[in-house]
């Protein structure tokens, strides 16, 4: 599920994808949650230097402003938040010759790994949008009866969790006992270390929040043992199990490519169940869902949703005036290009002629908000399938299942 500030990352994103510099003079800079904040500055202040050289006279400058506004915001932090921030600042141009100052501060949504700057006439936004990219998260086992390695899956990046090595015994036998008896020690060992790697799977992924499902990975007829076993807790789902020819940490990479096409069917899954069942319900049990923005405002409000269901292609905001004088005020739900009308309609009270106070806030981001108050969970639904298109061009984008019946709201 999307959470309402990934949500507002990616409305920002959209933005900024729209913003040009006139030159080389946009910079951006990730900023690991380990780099020293000291180092980073010095590195600004290298670059105000050689930006001396500039042949532009117009770009020169540009660039030293952004420089400097940088260097100004840098200087209130004294080490980076706790996944590491992004950094912008640059002359953006605006219609017609226009151009203005930008600058911003993200704190990063997902934990940078590498430090950056970056200087051209945009933004750099690729690893920003990688950052909020929703990754559903699997655990990963491979396993054989010498060794086992636990991981987990988050979009492309695997990280090793626990590497375990068994006590078993090798499959010639020790002289003086019968091979039974040798069968025996072996089986029995191999019980042992099937315990071990389940007891540290099982601290691993239920300690790690919204784990998918588990994939499993090993020679046969080893993992098919294992997985008999049943030791594996209770709420951990097995997706499926593969034959991977390593065991270690190649073998977790082995496993996730042995894996590809049935994660590429899990991932969205979610949403799109939510919307086939929406319009299963709408026709089954049509007292247990609602539609459009009005009615799904109302039920939010006495806490009977369940699951929102917006549409990712809602492109709409919540446009309020209200005087600062009378206290009236005005709401209403606008597109992008009614903004200014609203703003400039909107400037004075029509009860007492006051000077009114406006917000204008993307509507996914309120109606979620008010969504996730109430305890409902919020799906962004994709266009990309058939149910998906129906929820925003039949129902306005904003759907919802709801927990009991409202009955007229």
């Amino acid at each position: 599920m999307l959470s309402n500030k990934k949500y507002e990352l990616k409305r920002r994103i959209e933005e900024l994808e729209g913003l040009k510099g006139e030159g080389t003079e946009l910079i951006t800079l990730y900023i690991p949650p380990s780099k020293n904040i000291n180092d980073v500055m010095n590195q600004l202040r290298d670059e105000y230097g050689q930006a001396a050289n500039i042949k532009s006279k117009s770009t020169r400058k540009n660039v030293q402003s952004a420089l400097n506004v940088l260097m100004g915001k840098l200087k209130h932090f004294k080490n980076p938040p706790e996944k590491g921030m992004i950094m912008m600042a640059g002359k953006v141009s605006r219609d017609g010759d226009r151009s203005e100052m930008k600058s911003l501060i993200l704190e990063a949504p997902e934990k940078i790994q590498s430090y950056r700057y970056h200087c051209d006439s945009n933004f750099l936004i690729e690893p920003l949008k990688e950052l909020v990219e929703e990754r559903e998260k699997f655990g990963l086992i491979v396993l054989d009866r010498r060794e086992a390695t636990i991981g987990i899956l988050k979009g492309n990046n695997i990280n090793q969790e626990n590497h375990l090595s068994s006590n078993v015994p090798g499959k010639t036998k020790a002289g003086g006992q019968s091979q039974a008896r040798f069968e025996r020690l072996r089986d029995i060992a191999a019980h042992e270390f099937y315990k071990k790697i389940a007891k540290s799977a099982n601290e691993v992924f239920t300690n790690t929040e919204d784990i998918r499902g588990v994939l499993v990975g090993g020679p046969s007829p080893t993992k098919e043992e294992f997985l008999n076993k049943d030791l594996l807790h209770h709420e951990l789902d097995v997706i499926d199990k593969y034959d991977v020819s390593y065991t270690d940490e190649y073998g977790l990479r082995e496993l996730v490519d042995a894996a590809s096409e049935t994660l590429e069917k899990i991932e969205g899954m979610e949403e799109r169940q939510a919307a086939k069942e929406f319009l299963q319900k709408l026709v089954e049990e049509e007292r247990m869902v609602t539609y459009g923005e009005e009615q799904v405002r109302k039920a939010i409000k006495i806490g009977a949703v369940d699951r929102l269901l917006l549409s990712a292609d809602t492109r709409k905001y919540r446009a309020t005036a209200q005087c600062k004088k009378c206290g009236y005020s005005i709401k209403k739900t606008i597109e992008e290009n009614e903004i200014e009308q609203f703003k400039e309609q909107n400037k004075k009270c029509p009860e007492c002629d006051g000077d009114t106070e406006i917000e204008i806030i993307d509507l996914i981001s309120e109606l979620s908000e008010k969504a996730e108050n109430k305890g409902s969970d919020v799906l962004m639904i994709p266009t990309d399938f058939e149910e998906g298109e129906q929820i925003r061009d039949a129902f306005g984008g904003i759907a919802a299942i709801l927990r009991f019946q409202t009955g007229d709201l």
